[in-house]
């Protein structure tokens, strides 16, 4: 993963925090996963993250609107899989409210 190439701003940013299971079997898939569900949605531009035990990904959208529709997609994602096919235990989003 490499740093995002975002335009000037404005624009907003959707952070995701994770911590890994002791095992972090599936964390590899599940972000690719997210990776590609972003790079899907409306209002995208950008993606970047960072993992060791404790996982932060920021995605970059055009408007507050993109973002929420995203942060909502995301979350909806990572509270339906079990924690086994996450390899994640916890989730927390930050974005606008």
């Amino acid at each position: 993963m490499s740093i995002a190439q975002t335009p000037e701003p404005p624009y907003t940013a959707v952070i995701f925090n994770s911590l890994r299971t002791p095992t972090g079997e599936g964390c590899a898939e599940t972000a690719a996963r997210m990776e590609e569900l972003a790079a899907d949605q409306p209002g995208y531009l950008g993606i970047e993250s960072a993992r060791d035990g404790l996982g932060i990904t920021v995605s970059y959208w055009t408007d507050e609107q993109a973002a929420r529709s995203w942060k909502t997609l995301a979350g909806t994602v990572v509270r339906n899989r079990p924690v086994a096919a996450s390899g994640t235990r916890t989730t927390r989003c930050a974005s606008p409210p």
